[in-house]
């Protein structure tokens, strides 16, 4: 499938903002089964300066700056990928979820001790008995890894609402637990808390979804803005993707965006301005076939 995404996000300040810098992660990633064919970021006003790079995680960053008065700011990003669809890999051969806990520990290859990286808390996740005690009705002694991992996003899709505005990105992980109700960076962050707190290697997914259901089928939930999920590393077979918002194994209808420890590390757009007193900020997205 090839998708044309646009990615929108409106300004607007009650006054005069003299400076800002921003930092955007806009950019599709290319991987084992997504390409990026073209990508183009549009800014107004005009921008001072911008630079691209590449960040710690592999993503594609840009930094821009704008030093003249503005009273609104507006970043574009349209890009084309074509994305093959994943198969993924048969949970009974991933083994049981232990060994996979036990490897991360004691293997010091580079592959694994990259993956390391992603088994400790991260600035919006925090390790909590009670995420523990959910996560591991999924995760019975001996289970495969695969397996066990499809079971709690799925229980997660059940089990918590999908509500927009219930949370913010400062909520903690132990309210979301509570509450049973929030967004899917909310529902991302919960079950890497919960599989970081096994031992396991789980990093933040930000992209897309395209939702345009099949006649008789389900939509896919958080089309309307970027989303967020979840991978999950399983030896042999590298990353696999978990999306708890709707209970699914990514296939060829999520785009990804960036990666990292939480949103903190791959969140779309940030920064930081002088001045501008009241904003308001709105977002729009939209992914199309091509």
């Amino acid at each position: 499938m090839v998708y044309r995404v646009s990615h929108v996000t409106s300004y607007r300040y009650a006054q005069a903002v003299s400076i800002c810098h921003n930092e955007a992660r806009l950019t599709p990633r290319t991987t084992s089964h997504q390409k990026l064919l073209r990508t183009q970021l549009l800014v107004e006003p005009t921008v001072a300066t911008h630079d691209r790079g590449v960040d710690y995680f592999g993503n594609v960053v840009h930094w821009f700056s704008l030093q003249e008065a503005h009273t609104h700011l507006d970043v574009t990003a349209v890009s084309e990928v074509d994305i093959s669809r994943f198969q993924a890999p048969a949970a009974a051969l991933s083994g049981p979820w232990e060994h996979t806990r036990d490897r991360l520990r004691e293997d010091r290859s580079a592959e694994a001790l990259a993956a390391y990286e992603f088994v400790f808390e991260s600035p919006h996740i925090r390790f909590d008995a009670d995420l523990i005690a959910y996560a591991q009705a999924s995760f019975p002694r001996g289970r495969p890894l695969l397996e066990a991992v499809l079971e709690l996003t799925r229980r997660i899709h059940k089990e918590f609402q999908y509500q927009p505005g219930s949370t913010t990105v400062a909520t903690p992980l132990r309210e979301v637990l509570r509450a049973r109700r929030g967004v899917c960076q909310d529902f991302a962050h919960l079950q890497i808390g919960m599989l970081r707190s096994l031992g396991l290697s789980a990093r933040y997914v930000s992209g897309y979804i395209y939702n345009q259901p099949k006649e008789g089928a389900r939509g896919l939930t958080g089309a309307d803005a970027s989303h967020a999920w979840v991978a999950v590393y399983c030896p042999d077979f590298g990353y696999v993707d978990f999306d708890p918002t709707n209970g699914v194994i990514p296939s060829d209808e999520h785009v990804t965006l960036a990666w990292g420890r939480d949103f903190s590390d791959a969140s779309p757009l940030k920064g930081v301005i002088l001045g501008g007193g009241e904003h308001t900020v709105s977002v729009a997205v939209d992914v199309a076939r091509v």
